[in-house]
C-alpha cells in the first residue's frame, strides 16, 4: 500500500466535467481505498438551494467543506484511506479540507475550457448552462506548488489519468 509517506486521503479536485467522480472512484478502486463524494456532505439547505437552481455562496460551502474535513480527520485517525471527490475550486476552500496536514494530498483535474464543454455535451441526460462552466473556470485557483498538488492532464483515458497520479505519489495499486 506504499510506506510512510502514503497519503491517507486524496481529494481529486477541478471543475464541473473534469471527472471527478470517475477519476476518483476508479482510482480508489485501484488502490483498494474507500471512495467518498463529496457532494454527500452538502447539508439539506445546500441541496435545497442547487435544486432551485441558485448557486451557492462562500457562507453555504463552508459547512460542507468543514464536514468533508471533518471526515478526512476520522479517516486518518483510523489508520484508514479515502480517495474524495471535491470541486475545492479556492485555495480557501483546500485550505479547510487540508489544514496544514502532511498526509493529505490534492489530485488537481486539469483541462482546457473547450475540452471540458466538449466532454459534458457528450455525456448523457446532463445539461450544464454554459455560463455555468465559464463561472466554474473564472473562479477556479489551481493549487499552487506549495500545496504539493498531483496535476495531471484530463487529456487523456480514465486509466492513463489514474496511472499517472499513482506514479507521481509513487503508490501501489492493488
Amino acid at each position: 500500500m506504499g510506506d510512510a509517506t502514503t497519503p491517507c486521503a486524496l481529494v481529486v479536485m477541478g471543475v464541473s466535467g473534469s471527472g471527478k467522480s470517475t477519476i476518483a472512484e476508479r482510482l480508489a478502486a485501484r488502490l483498494g481505498w474507500r471512495f467518498e463524494d463529496g457532494d454527500r456532505f452538502h447539508p439539506p439547505a445546500n441541496v435545497a438551494k442547487m435544486s432551485a437552481g441558485y448557486p451557492l455562496t462562500d457562507e453555504d460551502r463552508w459547512p460542507w467543506l468543514q464536514a468533508i474535513a471533518d471526515e478526512i480527520d476520522r479517516i486518518c485517525k483510523a489508520r484508514r484511506r479515502a480517495v474524495i471527490a471535491c470541486s475545492a475550486l479556492k485555495h480557501a476552500y483546500r485550505d479547510i479540507l487540508v489544514h496544514g496536514r502532511d498526509d493529505v494530498r490534492i489530485v488537481f483535474l486539469n483541462g482546457t475550457q473547450d475540452l471540458v464543454a466538449e466532454r459534458l455535451a457528450a455525456r448523457k441526460g446532463h445539461f450544464m448552462p454554459p455560463g455555468l462552466l465559464a463561472s466554474q473556470f473564472m473562479t477556479l485557483e489551481p493549487p499552487q506548488p506549495g500545496e504539493r498538488p498531483v496535476t495531471v492532464s484530463i487529456d487523456a483515458s480514465v486509466e492513463t489519468i489514474v496511472d499517472d497520479i499513482i506514479r507521481q505519489l509513487n503508490l501501489v495499486s492493488e
